[in-house]
């Protein structure tokens, strides 16, 4: 299972409310990079698709693609926000 923690949490749901799908989730894939290894990439949907691997923070839903689930599982998502670049990150 993959977590998001508590700053994690409160993004998504920030900005799910704001693009007004309040309902919906932070979907995360793990995508081949070839040379330079795999790469993670987060969506907003709507909802989960079939098969997704579903964990919820303080009412946040974070949807993990199944062939992702392998490569992440007991890792935790979280907001990183410095000076120059914000985003989600996964803690392994």
């Amino acid at each position: 299972m993959v977590t998001l923690s508590p700053k994690a949490a409160v993004k998504v749901k920030a900005e799910l409310a704001k693009q007004g799908r309040p309902g919906g989730c932070l979907r995360l894939k793990v995508l081949s990079g070839g040379c330079s290894g795999m790469s993670y990439e987060f969506d907003f949907a709507d909802a989960p698709e079939s098969g997704d691997k579903i964990s919820e923070q303080d009412g946040a839903k974070l949807a993990v693609d199944p062939k992702a689930s392998l490569f992440v599982n007991g890792s935790t998502v979280d907001w990183h926000q410095p000076m120059m670049e914000s985003g989600f990150r996964v803690k392994n």
